[in-house]
Parts: structure tokens; C-alpha cells; sequence
């Protein structure tokens, strides 16, 4: 024992001596650049144009193929989402093998093989790799197309449609592609309903038939292989393949408009605006200013170090990130600086935006951030080029893009290369404050009040991109009409007064899921105002929050919290079981009209309630937060009422926490049995 700790002394003692021979208080001087030496690919084209590239990599017995079609994009009108539905039924079945048989030999061989509308994949370990490739290949060249499987394909993407009506985020991306490309470009065109009950099953095939060909088709096969038996393989599989004729298709120009506006999506449901400042740009691969270009992007808006991320995240607080990207692309590119913020910092957030996008137009960047910039973008570069894959994606790029062989040799010279005059150059060249589209996707009466007072002209457009009036804010409230009679229509809509004033106690078992993670969350009440509320993991209680209707306790994680005096007043004017009754002496501030319906709104403190007109039901609350970064409004909304003990109540409710939803369904309600004092110790 004493050896070993004489044996640590020394170890330390000798630490100590050579830690006091570095100075620390410089910067080390940096090495050289890495040298980038990318493998040569074996390339070989059959005689129906497929162009194969095969990349040599004995690391792991595995072995990839990806297929990419790359024609021109093309519009598909009255039938848009028929190549999407194409590309889902591809290998559900060949000339030669059923759909069932196919999915069994790919588990057997524990491989993957998928397809989509411009290409498909697969891979395996090396030794299975011949018959894995040959799945793929006989999926591609002779998938069939059955009415029963078209049929099952309508409904999941009728299903995902409907799923999605009401997504802020889906609506606005959609709705963003409208207005950047147009309504009749491929890029700027969606599949809906309507074009889905236009498509039929002759649709896909005559898709399939006409655009799944090898004309302008790469196949590029990366791992353990050895590049003359792989030729004869992929010659054996593909050299049948017919090629056919792909009809000439001009896309139409993309244009940006001649000044500033402000694009509104109203959605009710919106907790949050989406925010996306567009412009188009006319920026391929490989053109002069591209790596400019890049540290321009990067700079503004590439990750957490980023301006906009430090302005409005680290500094405002508005946001959980806000970031910008530039697309390159041979046919329509785009620069869009986002960020999804809350509804009332939605003009400040519009106002920053566009501060840190002429900003970085119209002043250089520094030293320091153009030299961090190329040093990240290097370090990535020289981290991805150790992978495979990366080398062959780099060389279907050399391909695709007509580079020259060299490109990736020359990526980090290059990078270098780039000066403060480029870097401003490019962001005035391609990041058009003075000519973009500031596409914001929210709730009108919280955000267009502020957005009115901004010197941009405001259009608006609803969820499918069609421009529509301003949407109306609020509607009058009846006269005579008053917080405590929306309160009596509710009490009659759930059963009525006597029913109600005779429930004593409540308690309620709810689940919802987080993270993968099951929560159980118990919660009784009890007249006046008792309330107990438990979360329950995998059994274990995480949280606990009590209140006696004297004082009260939070308990988390072993930690118990008395209840500060604000709060023990606000839970004693809290009313159980049935909250909604604190809410008669609350004011009846408005009719706001919600996705075609519309609702009393009644302020009871800082807490919205939001009660259907014709039906009476409570369907929300909106509790405004004070946090150090400003106020937040918390929702929670209340669905599919059920009748217990002749009394509807809601069993589904959502509460928003962060970014996330939690989903709560309700599973046991008991009316005036399970509660007792002890509940509430």
C-alpha cells in the first residue's frame, strides 16, 4: 500500500512539473492544414445510362448501394403527392416475389432495402449483399402496383393530412413554398385531399413507367466489395433496365418580390408564431462565391454561436433557437433566416431578424468570427471525410454537379481563401433584407396589433397559401351578456346544476406519455378547495403538490417546498372540484372566433378560459407565466367530454410544457369516493 501511494505522489509531483513548463496564457500555434486525399471511385455507365460509382472500403464486412434518379423536378398539378404515392408502393410486391415473401428474405438476411419516388436503398453484411442487391434491383425494375395496396396508401395518406390540419408548423412551411417558388412551380406545389382524390391507381403506374428510369440515374455502391466482381453484379442486375424517354419540362422562374412585406397565416390554435424571412438565390455548387457564401450563413445563422442564436435566444429570450440557411440548388435556391418565438415578442423577434440580416449585409464581419467560422466548417469537414458514405456522396456530387475531380481536395484551401470582403459581398448578394418575404404563421388577435405598427404592408393567406382577408380579431359579446351566464351555460352542459352541486370530491387517474416515458398523474379535489396532484414514473412518485385550503406544499425529487402566501390566496379563491366556478366573478372579455367556431373568452386573473358558444363546453385555458425572459402563456386544452355519473367531463387534455405536448388521457374518474382528508396531509 505504501508503494502505491508513493507510486501517486511521484505521478502527481511529476504532473505538476510538467504542467509548470507550458505557458498557458498563449494560444498554442496551429498545426497545418489536414490534407484531404479522397479515395479514386471506380466508375463504369451501362448502355441505358445508368452511371455507377463504386467507392472501396474494407473497414467492415458491409456493403451499401444508393439509387438516385435525378431528373429535373416536374409539376404534377391536379394529381400532386402521385410520385410520393409511387415511390411509397414501390417493392410491395414484384413480377417474381410477393410483397410478404420480399419483407421476410430482407429480415432473414437482417438488411434493409427501401425505395422512394427518386431512388432506393439497400444494405447488408458483404457476404448477403448479392441477393440484397438483387431485391432491390428487381423492386425497382418490376415493382407491381395492386388496386389493394393503392387503396391502403390513400388512407395513410388521407390519415396523415388530416393529422396534420391543424400543425402550425406544417401550415406554414407549406404555405412558405407557396409564396417563395409559386403556386404552379414543382417545388412550391403540395399534395392535399383534393389532389389525393384525384389520383388513381393508372396514375402511379404511368408515373412509375415514365419518370422511374435510368436515364439519369446513379447507382453508388460503397463498403466491402471488390470492384470487378461488383461490376458484373450490378451488370447482371441493371444492364435490363429500360430506359425511356423523359418529357421536357421548363421549370418556371422563381422571383423575389421588389419590397419588404409581411406574409400572415392566421391559426387559431397557434401558441407560438413561426417566423421565416425569404429570399430566393441563384447559388449552385462549385460557383465562384459558394464558400462565401457558406461562412456568410454560418456566421449569421449556423448553429448556437451564431448572431441570431446569441441575439434572440442568449440575449432576448425570445426563442429556443433561431438560425439561417442558405440552399444551394442547380434549379431554385433559397436563404431563410427562422425562428419560432412566443406570440408577443413576434414584431421584436421580426425586428431583430432583420437587424442581424442588414447588419451583417452592410457591416464586415470580424476577424475572429470569419476565422472561428472556417475553423468549425473545416473541423466538420475533416470529421465527415473519415466516413465511407461521405466519400461517396462526394463523388455522386462530382457527378451531379459536373465538378472537377479535385473539388473536395481543394475544400479546405478554399475555405481558407475566403477574406472579410467576400464574406460581405456574398451576404449582399444573397441575403435580400431589402427584398424578402417575412412569412409569419400565428395567431392574429395576440401578434397583428404590434405587426401593424411596423412600416411593412401586410398580406394575408390561409393555410393552403390563398390569399384571404384580414382575419377577424373578435366578434361582439350579446347584450347583457355576462362571465357568470357562460358559467351557468356550462354548468348545464356538463349536467346540470343540481348534478354538479352534488359532487363533493373528484379524483381522477390520467396517462400520458414523455420522451417514451409513461407518466401517471393523480389528482383529487375536494369542496371547497382541496386539491392534490401526483405524478407517478414507472411507479414511483416524481412530484407531489398538495394544498388543505389552509396552506399547502410542492414535493419533487425529495425536495419539499412550503407554498409561498401569493400562492396559498390564489389557491384559496381556486374553487373544487369544479374550478369554473371561481370564474362567474371573473370579466367576460370577448367573442373569439377559432377555426370556423367561436368562444366566450373570460379573464379570471392571469388565466384565459375559452368556453364553446353553442355547445358551452370549456375546450381551453391560457395561463400567462412570468418568467426572467418575460411572460409565457401555458395552454391547456380540454376534448372528447364523456359522461361519469351523469356529469360530461373531459378525457383528453393537453398541456403544453416547453417545446413539447403532453398528451393526458384520462382513464378513471370517481365521483365522491377515493378522496379523503388523508389526501390532502
Amino acid at each position: 500500500m505504501k508503494t502505491k501511494i508513493l507510486g501517486l505522489v511521484a505521478l502527481f509531483l511529476s504532473t505538476l512539473a510538467i504542467n509548470a513548463q507550458i505557458d498557458r496564457s498563449t494560444m498554442p500555434e496551429p498545426g497545418p492544414d489536414p490534407v484531404v486525399k479522397l479515395g479514386k471511385p471506380v466508375k463504369f455507365t451501362l448502355d441505358n445510362g445508368l452511371k455507377v460509382i463504386m467507392v472501396e472500403n474494407h473497414k467492415l464486412p458491409r456493403i451499401s448501394a444508393n439509387l438516385t434518379i435525378d431528373n429535373k423536378p416536374y409539376f404534377e398539378g391536379e394529381i400532386a403527392g402521385v410520385s410520393g404515392m409511387m415511390g411509397s408502393l414501390l417493392g410491395r410486391g414484384t413480377e417474381n416475389i410477393t410483397k410478404d415473401e420480399f419483407n421476410e428474405k430482407v429480415d432473414f438476411y437482417g438488411a434493409n432495402v427501401s425505395f422512394f419516388s427518386s431512388g432506393a436503398f439497400a444494405s447488408s453484411l458483404t457476404k448477403y449483399f448479392p441477393e440484397i442487391l438483387g431485391l432491390m434491383a428487381d423492386g425497382v425494375k418490376n415493382s407491381k402496383f395492386t388496386q389493394e395496396e393503392f387503396d391502403k396508401e390513400v388512407n395513410i395518406t388521407l390519415d396523415g393530412l388530416k393529422s396534420n390540419e391543424k400543425n402550425v408548423t406544417s401550415a406554414a412551411r407549406r404555405v412558405e413554398n407557396v409564396l417563395t417558388y409559386g403556386r404552379n412551380h414543382p417545388y412550391g406545389e403540395f399534395t392535399s385531399k383534393e389532389s389525393v382524390g384525384n389520383i388513381q391507381l393508372k396514375d402511379v403506374v404511368n408515373n412509375y413507367n415514365t419518370y422511374y428510369r435510368p436515364n439519369n440515374a446513379y447507382l453508388v455502391i460503397e463498403g466491402d466489395i471488390n470492384p470487378k466482381e461488383a461490376k458484373k453484379l450490378v451488370t447482371s442486375l441493371f444492364a435490363d433496365w429500360q430506359k425511356g424517354v423523359i418529357p421536357a419540362y421548363t421549370i418556371p422562374p422563381t422571383k423575389n418580390v421588389a419590397t419588404t412585406e409581411i406574409d400572415f397565416i392566421n391559426m387559431d390554435n397557434a401558441v407560438q408564431s413561426e417566423i421565416a424571412i425569404i429570399n430566393n438565390v441563384d447559388l449552385t455548387l462549385g460557383d465562384d462565391d459558394y464558400y462565401a457564401a457558406l461562412m456568410a450563413s454560418n456566421i449569421l445563422g449556423g448553429g448556437g454561436t451564431a448572431r441570431l442564436f446569441m441575439n434572440l435566444r442568449e440575449d432576448k429570450g425570445y426563442t429556443y433557437g433561431s438560425y439561417a440557411s442558405l440552399r444551394q440548388s442547380k434549379y431554385a435556391g433559397t436563404f431563410r433566416a427562422t425562428a419560432s418565438v412566443r406570440n408577443m415578442v413576434t414584431d421584436s423577434s421580426v425586428v431583430e431578424l432583420q437587424k442581424e440580416i442588414n447588419k451583417i449585409r452592410y457591416k464586415k464581419v470580424s476577424a475572429e468570427e470569419l476565422a472561428n467560422s472556417k475553423e468549425e466548417y473545416i473541423g466538420g469537414f475533416v470529421m465527415d471525410v473519415q466516413k465511407p458514405t461521405t466519400v461517396a456522396n462526394f463523388a455522386l456530387n462530382i457527378e451531379r454537379y459536373n465538378l472537377p475531380n479535385d473539388f473536395y481536395e481543394n475544400y479546405i484551401k478554399n475555405i481558407k481563401a475566403v477574406t472579410l470582403d467576400d464574406v460581405q459581398n456574398a451576404a449582399i448578394k444573397y441575403f435580400k433584407g431589402d427584398q424578402a418575404r417575412i412569412v409569419i404563421t400565428g395567431k392574429g388577435i395576440d401578434v397583428l396589433k404590434n405587426l401593424e405598427k411596423t412600416d411593412y404592408i401586410i398580406n394575408y393567406f390561409d393555410k393552403e397559401g390563398n390569399p384571404t382577408e384580414k382575419p377577424a380579431m373578435t366578434l361582439p359579446i350579446p347584450a347583457g351578456m355576462t362571465a357568470a351566464n357562460v358559467v351557468d351555460k356550462y354548468v348545464e352542459a356538463i349536467g346540470g346544476k343540481d348534478k354538479v352541486m352534488a359532487v363533493e370530491s373528484v379524483m381522477m387517474v390520467s396517462n400520458a406519455t414523455i420522451q417514451g416515458t409513461p407518466l401517471v398523474m393523480t389528482s383529487k379535489s375536494a369542496a371547497p378547495n382541496k386539491t392534490s396532484m401526483v405524478i407517478s414514473v414507472m411507479g414511483n412518485a416524481m412530484q407531489k403538490m398538495v394544498f388543505d385550503g389552509t396552506t399547502g406544499y410542492q414535493e419533487a425529487r425529495g425536495q419539499k417546498m412550503d407554498m409561498k402566501p401569493e400562492e396559498i390566496e390564489e389557491a384559496k379563491s381556486t374553487m373544487a372540484p369544479f374550478a369554473d366556478m371561481a370564474y362567474k366573478n371573473g370579466k367576460l372579455d370577448r367573442i373569439e372566433p377559432i377555426d370556423g367556431e367561436n368562444y366566450y373568452v373570460i379573464i379570471s386573473g392571469d388565466t384565459q378560459i375559452f368556453y364553446d358558444v353553442k355547445t358551452g363546453l370549456k375546450s381551453k385555458e391560457v395561463k400567462t407565466v412570468k418568467t426572467p425572459n418575460g411572460d409565457v402563456q401555458v395552454p391547456t386544452t380540454f376534448s372528447d367530454y364523456k359522461a361519469v355519473n351523469g356529469i360530461m367531463f373531459p378525457h383528453a387534455v393537453t398541456m403544453k410544457s416547453g417545446p413539447m405536448d403532453l398528451n393526458f388521457e384520462v382513464k378513471e374518474i370517481k365521483i365522491n369516493e377515493g378522496v379523503t382528508d388523508a389526501d390532502f396531509k
